[in-house]
C-alpha cells in the first residue's frame, strides 16, 4: 500500500512540473499567418502572475523553425515561465529582409503584453531570447526604436524587460554580421550601436571558435553595456562555434540551461524550487 502511495505521489508531482502547449496566432499581414506557441505552468495559482520567456528562433532571417527552442520551453515552463515560441518572417519562406523579422518581433512582445491577463503573466518579467540571428531581434526590440509595424498599437511597449542571447548577432555594421544585408540601415538596426541607458539585463552565450560573432565583438558589447550602467553577462564556451548550445550538442545545452536559470534567479523570475532535471 506504501509503495503504491508513493507511485501515486510521483506521477501527481510529476503533473504538477508538466508544461501545456497551445498554438495561437498573432499576426497576420495579407495571406501570411503568423502563430506563437504557448508553453504554460501547470497547477501555479492563478492570483500569481507568472514571468514570460519569448524565444525567437536562428537562420539569418532567411530560414529557421520556432521548434528551435522546444526543448528550452520545456524545461523553463517546467520551473514556472510561461514560455512562447515565434514565428516570424523569413527570406525563405516569404521572401522578406531582416527589417520584416524585426517587425514582426516587435508585434509578438506586443501581443504577449496586451495578452497578459489571459496567459497570466507578469508584464514586469519578460525576457526575451534567441539564438544567433534570434538574438539579434530579442536584443533588438530592447534598443531598436524604429520598425515597429504600422498596425501595432505603439502605446504598449515592445522592451523586455531581461534578455538571454545565444551566439546572438549584435553588430551589423561594416564588417559585421548581416551588413550586406542591412546596409546603412545599420545605424538604427545593430544593437550594438544602439546601446542606451536602461539596458535590460543581458546573459550572452558565445563559442570562442565562432565564425559569425568574434568573442571581442561581445566583449565590447559587456563594455558598453556596462558603461551605461546596465548589467551585462557574457558567457564564453572555449573551442565551440556557432549554435553550440542547441539541444543536440546535450552537453553545452545543458550547460547553458543550468547558466541561464542561475541568471534568472538572480533577477528574481526563477526560485530554487521546483528542481527540474535539464534533458
Amino acid at each position: 500500500m506504501k509503495k503504491y502511495y508513493f507511485l501515486i505521489l510521483q506521477l501527481i508531482i510529476y503533473a504538477t512540473i508538466s508544461s501545456a502547449q497551445e498554438q495561437i496566432l498573432f499576426k497576420q499581414i495579407d495571406t501570411v499567418k503568423l502563430y506563437m506557441e504557448v508553453y504554460r505552468p501547470q497547477f501555479i495559482d492563478s492570483t500569481v502572475s507568472t514571468p514570460a520567456m519569448v524565444f525567437f528562433f536562428g537562420g539569418g532571417w532567411s530560414s529557421g523553425e520556432r521548434s528551435q527552442f522546444i526543448h528550452h520551453a520545456t524545461y523553463f515552463s517546467k520551473r514556472g515561465l510561461t514560455c512562447f515560441l515565434v514565428d516570424y518572417r523569413t527570406k525563405n519562406k516569404n521572401n522578406t529582409t531582416p527589417f520584416e523579422s524585426l517587425q514582426d518581433a516587435k508585434t509578438a512582445i506586443r501581443f504577449i503584453r496586451k495578452n497578459a491577463k489571459t496567459f497570466g503573466i507578469d508584464t514586469s518579467k519578460i525576457i526575451a531570447s534567441g539564438g544567433s540571428s534570434g538574438g539579434h531581434l530579442a536584443a533588438a526590440t530592447a534598443l531598436i526604436d524604429a520598425y515597429n509595424e504600422h498596425t501595432d498599437d505603439l502605446s504598449i511597449s515592445c522592451i523586455p524587460n531581461a534578455l538571454v542571447l545565444f551566439n546572438p548577432v549584435i553588430d551589423n555594421g561594416p564588417g559585421g554580421y548581416g551588413y550586406e544585408k542591412i546596409g546603412d540601415a545599420y545605424k538604427n538596426f545593430s544593437p550594438l550601436h544602439n546601446i542606451k541607458a536602461g539596458a535590460p539585463p543581458t546573459i550572452i552565450f558565445l563559442g570562442t571558435t565562432d565564425k559569425h560573432i568574434p568573442v571581442e565583438t561581445a566583449s565590447y558589447y559587456k563594455k558598453v553595456m556596462e558603461k551605461v550602467k546596465s548589467r551585462c553577462d557574457l558567457l564564453l564556451y572555449e573551442d565551440q562555434g556557432h549554435g553550440f548550445f542547441n539541444h543536440k550538442n546535450i552537453e553545452n545545452y545543458k550547460k547553458t540551461v543550468f547558466e541561464t536559470d542561475k541568471f534568472l534567479i538572480s533577477l528574481g523570475y526563477l526560485k530554487n524550487e521546483p528542481i527540474i532535471s535539464i534533458e
